[in-house]
């Protein structure tokens, strides 16, 4: 085909605009960012020229927008072939869909703080249960509430590893105690022990010490209640009953007595515990 013939083809940002869907606004962006350059430009006059081929693009692009994908992300989605891009669409869906939980949860959480249409706040029972003393592996880090699932769980594998090595036999039991208040704007020390049995050395950030028998105030909280700040609501119920019934006698502490593959997200998966002096 000639240059005259593509010349004829060629669209005007008008009419590719009228198009495809997109503004004139939103083109000169995209041609900026590098995510839709014209097929030419004049180099008398300085119009842009679209060819009809790159109509796909750029309604593919008007579509991901809508879905406010950032305009980095729309070019990693979009110059792989379609099998790749499917998959980067479904890992930024994924991601998008986990961040809405998270806000109903936060909006669910300070609901049943501000008003009694919420989710009610005494649905978690509160009991005691006996500690008994317990040899631990231990790794305590500083870290936000962003990184705290992730770096906690890394830390417990790095225990285990240690702990199998040495030949030591660890619980599936694990703990992760909160020395301070841990939110999404601050850091603060979360130590994670793993009870074992056996001897085995200190090694790195891994120390051993052991645990002192105690009573703790707890509530069971099901594997689809522990994402924050949803889990929130049963360290409030533990909260109230220490405040009414007992004096704290330690840092709080999630206690996960299940293995998370293995659980239903109805199931029972971890406490929320305060050891207490009654």
């Amino acid at each position: 085909m000639s240059s005259r013939d593509t010349r004829r083809e060629a669209l005007t940002i008008s009419e590719f605009a009228r198009r495809s869907g997109l503004s004139h606004k939103a083109l000169r962006l995209y041609d900026l960012s590098g995510l839709l350059a014209p097929a030419e430009v004049d180099p008398v006059n300085g119009y842009r020229l679209y060819s009809p081929g790159q109509l796909e693009r750029a309604r593919r692009i008007s579509l991901l927008r809508q879905l406010d994908m950032p305009l980095a992300t729309v070019a990693e989605v979009l110059d792989g072939d379609d099998e790749d891009a499917s998959w980067r669409l479904e890992r930024w869906w994924e991601e998008q869909e986990s961040m809405m939980t998270a806000r109903r949860d936060t909006v669910q959480f300070l609901r049943s703080q501000l008003s009694r249409t919420g989710e009610p706040r005494d649905r978690y029972a509160v009991g005691l249960r006996e500690v008994p003393e317990v040899k631990v592996a231990a790794i305590r880090r500083e870290v936000d509430q962003h990184d705290l699932v992730a770096t906690m769980s890394a830390s417990a594998r790095e225990i285990r590893e240690h702990l199998m090595a040495g030949g030591a036999r660890a619980t599936r039991e694990e703990w992760w105690v909160f020395h301070g208040l841990v939110t999404p704007d601050s850091e603060a020390p979360v130590e994670v022990c793993v009870p074992f049995t056996g001897s085995v050395d200190p090694a790195g950030p891994i120390v051993i010490r052991v645990e002192p028998a105690h009573t703790q105030a707890y509530a069971t909280v099901l594997k689809n209640q522990c994402s924050y700040p949803r889990i929130m609501l049963a360290y409030d119920a533990v909260g109230r009953w220490t405040r009414d019934h007992a004096t704290p006698a330690g840092p709080p502490r999630e206690v996960y007595f299940a293995a998370f593959e293995e659980t239903g997200d109805l199931d029972p998966f971890a406490y929320v515990a305060q050891p207490v002096i009654l």
